[in-house]
């Protein structure tokens, strides 16, 4: 599995930690990590509305398999994800929230609050929570006795998820140009995509909107 960090602006000085923990984490499971940033050292402001956006673009372009991400509060990424085509994102503050949503809901995605109760010894919550998130296979259902029901709730959900929302071909004419134009300009993100995604259509759609918006640099 292949999984990627990115998380917003205003938690950057948390990118490097995020990327150990998860590292660890997956450690024993052999899953490859990358990371995206933001990193601390990077000047561009993103907001987690633009970092949600980034997180689709990686998941429906099938570059990335699973994301780990988070803003302050965890909550508002979590909301943005879950507008957009492509994540399936949980809100995994403790353990075990974590635990839960992988076995029980199996998402593609998940938000964690990297402000909000971050205090002292707040990296061994972070580690804990992820080490519980991959602890076994997604989407098995708990507890056992209702494993089969978790199940079918979930397909249902997924299938739910999928239907009620628009596919990025729809969406990216309504967006505003100036975002569009600050997305490709995250030339890591669109570069891996484009070098790795393999939906033909939304690394089409990258390459068009690159032309429209005349970005030049890495990401081409």
């Amino acid at each position: 599995m292949k999984i990627g960090i990115i998380q917003a602006a205003s938690q950057k000085d948390k990118n490097e930690l995020l990327y150990a923990c998860t590292k660890k984490a997956v450690a024993e499971y052999g899953h490859e990590v990358i990371n995206f940033g933001l990193f601390s050292d990077e000047t561009e402001i993103y907001s987690y509305v633009e970092i949600a956006i980034c997180i689709s673009l990686l998941l429906s372009g099938k570059a990335v398999d699973f994301i780990v991400t988070g803003c302050s509060s965890g909550q508002g990424m979590m909301l943005a994800c879950n507008s957009l085509p492509g994540v399936f994102c949980g809100y995994t503050p403790t353990p075990q929230d974590a635990y839960l949503f992988g076995r029980i809901n199996g998402g593609n995605a998940v938000s964690l609050p990297l402000g909000l109760n971050f205090g002292w010894a707040g990296e061994i919550n972070l580690q804990c929570t992820l080490d519980k998130l991959f602890d076994g296979e997604f989407g098995v259902g708990y507890p056992a006795k209702d494993a089969d029901r978790k199940r079918m709730d979930t397909k249902l959900l997924k299938a739910m998820n999928t239907c009620v929302k628009r596919n990025w071909q729809d969406i990216i004419v309504e967006v505003d140009t100036d975002i569009v134009r600050h997305i490709l300009q995250k030339h890591n993100v669109i570069k891996y995509i484009m070098e790795n995604g393999t939906d033909d259509e939304i690394k089409a759609l990258l390459n068009k909107k690159i032309k429209e918006v005349k970005i030049h640099g890495r990401c081409e």
